[in-house]
């Protein structure tokens, strides 16, 4: 799993926010489109590709984009 993938597979789960906008060390709960169904979409992702689970607590834990690739890296 390569970092630049994972950003460019989770920036895909917004619909109204540029995928330039969001980096390795974006802040996502600071994007305005942030929700708990963009979560959700999150954590679905992170089962489909990578085959590993994420609790609601992962999300609200984290705080980048890096600390969730992070979770997901060890977890493979």
């Amino acid at each position: 799993m390569e970092f630049k993938d994972f950003v460019k597979k989770f920036a895909e789960q917004f619909e109204d926010t540029d995928a330039s906008e969001i980096q390795g060390n974006t802040n996502f709960h600071d994007i305005e489109e942030w929700s708990s169904l963009i979560a959700l979409s999150v954590i679905a992702m992170a089962d489909e590709e990578y085959d590993v689970t994420l609790k609601g607590d992962d999300i609200i834990n984290s705080n980048t984009v890096e600390d969730i690739y992070n979770i997901v890296k060890s977890r493979m």
